[in-house]
């Protein structure tokens, strides 16, 4: 069995992998840079990304297993990209969704295959946005400060592995947070206390958000999108469920864990 990662590199993808890896499964990693891709040993590198997937036809010879990540850019092309998946022999995908049922998720329901789609409310790496503020200033910048369950992206991984290896998870879409709900202050705390320095939440505006992410390159469709979740979070985004534990075993982890991994980087 050979398993195609999209987005290998990314903060959800290398965890795939890793997870995948440790299965005993043959991986096939899709990256734009495989040079820099520090992936574990014995794992297929193959140049090419997830949103041209007119050029995926060598990527996915072979594969009968495909995992997705929707980033912006998919929408236009996902369903093509599920399409060519399916032609190719894939029979079983899974997909860590755009924050809705886009195109390319509804694709992957109607395709006929199995599939298991994966619905985390935030990502604990959403937190790596403030690494230069507090590296420079010691500052965090936000403008809401309201609770979310989010959840830590190895546990996102670990879910799409246990669907991609194991029977039982075929038309599921699996509702996914952390163990506790947190507001960015308490987040803050947290890493605060973790690096041992101060550590200020400064309140911005809405519309000034919404630049901050414009000029990383973000359309404005999407920034809309993103800060105006942030806004009005759906309740589920405030109400922790045990899908990590139902589907892995084991609890999902906390962020003060999450920090612990990744307090050099602050």
């Amino acid at each position: 069995m050979t398993v195609l990662v999209t987005g290998a590199t990314g903060n959800t993808g290398r965890h795939v992998v890793a997870g995948l890896v440790r299965r005993g499964e043959h991986v096939r990693a899709l990256t734009r840079n495989p040079a820099g891709a520090r992936l574990p040993p014995g794992v297929e590198l193959v140049e090419g990304t997830h949103t041209a997937p007119e050029t995926l036809t060598d990527a996915l010879a072979g594969v009968t297993r495909l995992h997705i990540t929707v980033t912006a850019g998919l929408a236009e092309v996902g369903v093509e990209l599920v399409e060519r998946a399916v032609h190719a022999g894939v029979r079983r995908m899974t997909v860590v969704w755009g924050g809705y049922v886009g195109p390319t998720e509804q694709a992957m329901v109607e395709s006929g295959v199995e599939w298991t789609r994966l619905e985390p409310q935030e990502f604990m790496s959403n937190t790596l946005a403030w690494v230069d503020s507090i590296r420079a200033e010691g500052v965090v910048r936000e403008p809401f400060d309201l609770p979310g369950a989010s959840v830590h992206e190895a546990d996102i991984a670990d879910v799409a592995v246990t669907a991609l290896v194991e029977d039982g998870h075929s038309g599921q879409a699996y509702n996914l947070t952390g163990p506790e709900v947190l507001t960015p202050r308490q987040r803050i705390a947290i890493l605060a206390e973790t690096l041992r320095r101060d550590i200020t939440f400064v309140r911005i505006t809405r519309d000034q958000a919404v630049e901050r992410l414009l000029a990383t390159g973000v359309s404005r469709e999407d920034a809309e999108y993103v800060v105006g979740w942030h806004a009005d979070p759906p309740a589920e985004a405030s109400r922790v469920v045990d899908t990590v534990e139902q589907v892995t075993g084991r609890p999902a982890r906390t962020f003060a864990q999450w920090v612990g991994e990744h307090a050099d980087r602050f």
